[in-house]
């Protein structure tokens, strides 16, 4: 079973510089390489849904330039719908620098553009695809009321909504009570929380703080170690796949995508779908770049066979 996605999100082009090591303050330092790629946090989540066979449906909004006309093709080339990709004069297409170095760790600085000028009026034009959508999923890279408005309305018919709050922020009061998951790695966790992830204990203390904060069902991601989850049902920890990482970008996203694919809307299988997230992104992490690196279940499939 797949499901009928719907992501909210950025769309940003990607300029990846590897680098041997990354910068001390005030150090000026090589590139070895450079290159472009298509990205952004949602449109990573979007492909990683599409090439595991969810129907997948895209809300965003790009400048009226040839990075645009970039990002809305990469879409399409993975059978996305991007009927509510919007296009604006006031901004340009969303950018992003990644510093990847030789052990595959990143540093990653965005340009919002297009993507935070984003307002909730393109949402009231998307409540018919978001009506008949399965999943509906956001991040912290386009605006938050625009997120908030997106979820009042999936609540309204019965859509789950998932919240990847990345990069960390402030929520906004009145979000949480219509996120029915949050997914947020270590890093935001313990932004969000004020609760250092180190064990089990603490990632429990991680989901309680999180249950006093409104949101009940929590995973936490913690790189190559694996996925903590808590619901009102279950928790537990799924370990990651080990693997020899080159490139860790999107890797996160490539596991919210693929999850949102494969999970039931009362969590019944979260091992499952948390176990083929992680297939997806273990392959993701040995792969350069953002969307390219992205797998499809049959790669997935003929991994772990």
């Amino acid at each position: 079973m797949t499901n009928k996605v719907v992501v909210l999100g950025s769309l940003n082009v990607d300029t990846t510089l590897h680098i041997a090591q990354m910068p001390k303050p005030g150090e000026t330092i090589s590139a070895k390489s450079k290159t472009n790629s298509a990205g952004g946090k949602g449109a990573n989540q979007a492909v990683a849904a599409a090439r595991s066979h969810a129907q997948t449906s895209f809300i965003g909004q790009v400048g009226r330039d040839s990075a645009g006309d970039f990002m809305i093709a990469a879409l399409k080339k993975d059978g996305i719908n991007t009927d509510h990709v919007t296009v604006t004069d006031q901004s340009g297409t969303g950018s992003a620098v990644i510093l990847l170095d030789e052990a595959g760790q990143n540093s990653i600085m965005v340009y919002g553009g297009a993507n935070q000028a984003m307002q909730t009026d393109v949402i009231s034009k998307s409540e018919t695809l978001i009506a008949d959508a399965d999943v509906l999923i956001s991040e912290f890279e386009t605006p938050q009321e625009v997120t908030y408005a997106a979820f009042k309305l999936a609540k309204q018919h019965g859509v789950m909504t998932i919240l990847n709050p990345a990069p960390a922020a402030t929520i906004k009061p009145g979000l949480l009570s219509v996120t029915d998951l949050i997914v947020p790695n270590e890093t935001e966790s313990v932004t969000l929380t004020g609760i250092t992830v180190t064990d089990t204990a603490s990632m429990d203390d991680n989901a309680a703080k999180f249950a006093a904060m409104g949101i009940q069902n929590v995973i936490i991601t913690v790189g190559d170690r694996g996925a903590y989850y808590h619901t009102a049902k279950a928790s537990g920890f799924v370990p990651a796949f080990k693997v020899h990482a080159k490139d860790t970008t999107a890797a996160g996203d490539t596991f919210i995508g693929a999850f949102s694919a494969k999970v039931n809307p009362d969590f019944s299988n979260i091992e499952n779908a948390l176990i083929y997230a992680q297939q997806a992104s273990s392959i993701t992490v040995q792969r350069m770049g953002a969307l390219p690196s992205i797998p499809t279940t049959e790669e997935i499939k003929e991994t772990y066979k």
